[in-house]
Formats: C-alpha cells, structure tokens, sequence
C-alpha cells in the first residue's frame, strides 16, 4: 500500500478498515486450515485498487477449525475502532443449517454476481457475525434486518479473496455436500461499539464490518477540503464549465448509474457542502447539479452546510416540521419522529400521501445553496436530487430537468 498521501504539503497515513481486516483474517484462516501452517502476513487486494500484507495476530489452529485476527489500523484518520482485533473463524460444516444468520453472495441485494464473480463456488461460502458484530434491527441500512452488520463490500471481498485459495482444491475440500464456513467476530466489539453512531442506527451488541473502499483516507479538514477544492479546479482547467456535486460513493454511483451522467462532471464534497458550492462559485461554475441521500441533504434544506453528524443532525426534526405544514396527522409525525434512520423515515413517506415533501425538500435546498452564494446568484444555475439508498430517484427541484439537459 502507498502508506502516506500529501494533502496541502502535509503527509497523512492511510489506514485501512474493518472490512479489509475481516477479509484479511477470513483468507489467512482458510489458509492456515488448508495447509495447517501458521502464517505471519496475508496479502488481500482492495476495491480501490490498492493492495494489503497485512500482520496476522492470535493463530489458533486446531483440528476442527482456524481461528485468527487482524488489527484494526485507522491510519491518521483514528476512529473508535483503531487498533481493535478482528477474528475471522474458518470451519467445514454440512449444509444443512437453514438459519438466516449468514450471508452467501446469492442472498446480497446490492451484489453482481455476473459481475464480480465468475465463479459458482461463492454458493458454498457462508459468512456469519459472532460475538462482538452489531445486529441490524431497523430497515433502511445496506444490510437486512436481523442480520450481523457485515456489509456488501467486505462481503464481496471475503468471498473473492477466499475463492481464490479453494478454486482448485474445492472437490476434495468440500465435494457437494459441505460448505465454508467463515464466522467473523470481535471480542470488543459491544464495548467499542457504544462509542460509536450504531446505537443511533439500530444496531445493537458490537460493531459494524464496513468500507467501501478497502482503505481509510485521511480526513484532515482543512486538507481534505482544499485536495477535493483542487478537483473542482483542475476539472475546470480541464475545459469543463458545469459541475455536478455529490457527498460520496452512493452520488456518484446513482449519477452514473440512474441519471446515466457522464462522471466526468462529478466532484465529491464530501461532508463539506457549503465550502465546497463556494468554491464552485469561485472558481467560476454556472451550472451545478447537487445530487445526494436525503439523510444529507435534509440537512442542507435547513441551512445545514458541514454535513457531519457531530456537527449538526436535525434530519427528524426537519422532516417531522415540513410534513406538519403539509398537514400530515400527529399519529404519523409521531412515528416518523421515532424513525432512527432517514431511510426507515422513506419507507413510510413511500407509503403515505405525503411523497411530495421529497420535491419540496429539493427546493428547499437549492434555495438555501442560492442563499448561501449570495453575490451574483442569479448567474448561477443549481438545482437538487435527493435519492435513496437503493439508489431511487426520489425528489427534484422545479428546474431540474431542464438543467440535466445540459449534462447530456
């Protein structure tokens, strides 16, 4: 892995995330099963392209199974979870555990299996969460409720990594009738975890198995800003005259994927939404499509420019304020009121007759970015779509389609 990216002049290490971890013990404990020698380092790819040799801790090799760890490293970007120990558990059972508590590629919504694994062996791999890995117990996150919060990507990378060492040996390792399993664990995983927002998200007894990405990128504001401040300039040298602004991963895939945009245009803000529509500004854009989860962009319908939780997080009391001005019954404000997450909020809009407080949070935000520009905003064209989590369009500003057509 490059350890250290420079942002503003200054070195920041890259980390990686408990997704990588768990995928790095998961490879090394089949290994260590299939050969029954101990292994010190195990090398995994990343979605990101970056590849890991990752320290293999705590080998527990016995006739039944293989258990070990990898050390959560955070790099400069420390969060609760860094230096914490993710076990993987690697075992051959029969397949006659008809449970709901695993997870096969097949039993993923948000996986590919044309796409991102040729081979049918990801059938006889099951991932479980053991002691220390959260259960999700509301709807709305990547995961399904009652499962162990392991999410797709880790998911993925498990098996793919996996794959790679039983491909030629998987008749005489498993024949038809067995199947392997991978149980995940954390033994700090409850402590750890009241430290951070899975209490919020109702997920309950440990931590979540996440990442997008495979690697943790260091978040120093003021650098992190002026490296995605950067992009939006060389996009413009680039000849550019329109831009199309998204927080992260899940805007850019439905740029791409649902709107069928060009992600030439996209820049990530990242949590810093007012810095970086002001640097728009600046830098000379007079076009700018904002696309991006209601969760953050509810926020920005108030007034909220840093997006961060720890900044603000009004998202129920907003949505809560604009359904009561469409006249919404206080039974249902009350239950939106209860809602942990904004998605489990969408599924109950998507299911009242109030599905129109989407347009009008839409507008509500270009209004607000319009405010906040200020100087020559009649020069600027913005407009907003806000979507879900399984990418579905769910609301946008009056102009919106007019705007679109510039992008085309």
């Amino acid at each position: 892995m490059e350890e250290y990216v420079y942002i503003d002049g200054k070195k920041y290490r890259r980390g990686y995330t408990t997704g990588s971890c768990a995928t790095g013990a998961s490879k090394a404990a089949v290994y260590m099963m299939i050969t029954k020698n101990k292994i010190d380092t195990i090398n995994i790819d990343t979605p990101k392209g970056i590849p890991l040799s990752l320290n293999i801790d705590n080998v527990n090799i016995s006739d039944d199974f293989v258990e070990c760890s990898v050390k959560k490293d955070g790099g400069d970007d420390i969060d609760a979870t860094h230096t914490m120990d993710i076990y993987a558990r690697a075992e051959i059972i029969s397949k006659t555990d008809d449970s709901n508590s695993y997870f096969t590629l097949e039993n993923i919504d948000n996986i590919n299996i044309s796409e991102e694994c040729q081979s049918e062996l990801y059938k006889f791999i099951r991932v479980y969460g053991g002691t220390g890995i959260g259960v999700v117990t509301k709807k709305g996150l990547s995961v399904g409720v009652g499962k162990p919060a392991i999410n797709p990507t880790p998911l993925r990378m498990i098996n793919q990594e996996i794959i790679k060492l039983i491909e030629s040996d998987f008749e005489s390792m498993l024949g038809h009738d067995k199947v392997l399993k991978i149980t995940i664990f954390a033994p700090q995983g409850e402590k750890i975890a009241k430290k951070t927002f899975n209490p919020r998200l109702g997920i309950v007894g440990g931590i979540s198995i996440i990442g997008t990405t495979g690697i943790v990128e260091p978040m120093s504001d003021e650098g992190w800003k002026k490296s995605l401040s950067i992009e939006l300039q060389m996009k413009k040298e680039q000849g550019l005259d329109k831009i199309i602004l998204v927080p992260g991963n899940h805007g850019e895939q439905f740029i791409r994927e649902k709107l069928n945009l060009d992600i030439k245009y996209v820049v990530r803000t990242s949590n810093f939404v007012g810095y970086m529509i002001k640097e728009a500004q600046r830098i000379g854009y007079k076009k700018i499509l904002m696309a991006g989860h209601i969760g953050k962009f509810i926020k920005v319908s108030a007034g909220i420019f840093n997006t961060h939780s720890k900044v603000a997080d009004a998202r129920s009391e907003i949505l809560v304020a604009n359904l009561a001005l469409m006249g919404a019954t206080h039974e249902f404000l009350h239950k939106i009121n209860q809602c942990l997450t904004a998605e489990e909020a969408v599924e109950l809009i998507n299911n009242s007759e109030y599905k129109q407080v989407y347009n009008i949070l839409s507008n509500k935000c270009r209004d607000r970015v319009k405010q906040y520009l200020n100087e020559d905003v009649d020069d600027i064209d913005v407009e907003v779509v806000i979507f879900s989590m399984d990418k579905s369009l769910l609301g946008k500003s009056d102009n919106t389609d007019d705007l679109l057509e510039v992008f085309i």
